[in-house]
């Protein structure tokens, strides 16, 4: 089976090109092979473009430790780029598990994926019990200090955002698993630490859910320019400056859409048998 080794801002993706096939299901520990640094083709997370009766494709999405999730905002920029590549013009819509998105290239040919609305009650990100999400008790030691104090919302998977300074002396490969599994969290969380620059610009670092310290997080650079205009701390548009790259966020407010845009890049592309099961 084809597959692409792609990257958005350094968040790194194997996509699988499945559509003769009709879909891709791989078991937990085939995920992880594939994903390993070491041993397999290496990445963030695995991807499959499927068929779709809704869309141009369906892209179905495991982390790198054989969690299936619903959104990837780069994966979505990176299989609109193949989709786009395919058309010669676009607009392309891509199904996911979370919905419909759009993909189109820009004049300067980076990839703008339309996110959709994000959801801010706290039983839809879910948290576990009722908080304003906008700013909420919960603080966790970094060993210097805290983190405290942070904003939740949904861009088709949860994250939790805490704004503070020093973001780049944080130990997040300590504190982010501690995050990611509260269960103040049932279905694991998303932790992203900003430091807001100017009304225009954030310093973003991301623990994903599944997938530890990624060099680039698309819906959690949506989550924190969504959190960080309803606390007033930056506009709605923001460029969101990742260990990987820059993205730009712009959380529209005529009609509540948030539309996610960056480079993305090719590696390399090849075949790979995956030992698992084709179904039409």
């Amino acid at each position: 089976m084809r597959y692409f080794k792609m990257n958005g801002c350094g968040n790194d993706f194997v996509i699988f090109d499945a559509r003769q096939a009709g879909s891709l299901q791989l078991s937990v520990s085939q995920v992880k092979a594939i994903a390993d640094r070491q041993s397999g083709l290496g990445c963030d997370q695995v991807i499959a473009v499927e068929r779709s009766i809704r869309a141009d494709a369906f892209m179905r999405i495991w982390n790198a430790d054989g969690s299936e999730v619903a959104a990837c905002g780069n994966a979505a920029r990176c299989v609109g780029a193949i989709l786009l590549d395919e058309r010669g013009e676009g607009p392309v819509k891509i199904e996911t598990s979370a919905g419909v998105l759009k993909a189109e290239r820009t004049t300067l040919g980076a990839i703008t994926v339309d996110m959709g609305s994000p959801l801010l009650k706290w039983e839809e990100v879910p948290v576990a019990k009722p908080v304003d999400t906008v700013r909420f008790n919960y603080e966790v030691d970094v060993g210097i200090g805290a983190v405290q104090e942070p904003s939740a919302c949904s861009m088709g998977n949860p994250h939790v955002t805490f704004f503070v300074t020093g973001v780049e002396q944080l130990p997040l490969r300590q504190i982010g698993p501690r995050i990611e599994k509260d269960p103040f969290f049932p279905e694991g969380v998303n932790a992203g630490f900003a430091e807001v620059l100017d009304p225009h610009t954030m310093r973003l670092r991301v623990w994903e859910r599944g997938a530890g310290l990624t060099k680039a997080c698309g819906t959690g650079a949506c989550a924190a320019v969504v959190n960080s205009a309803r606390r007033g701390l930056t506009d709605r548009q923001v460029r969101v400056i990742m260990d990987g790259g820059e993205l730009v966020v712009d959380w529209r407010e005529s009609d509540d859409r948030v539309l996610l845009t960056g480079p993305v890049q090719l590696e390399r592309t090849g075949e790979l048998a995956p030992r698992a099961k084709a179904a039409g």
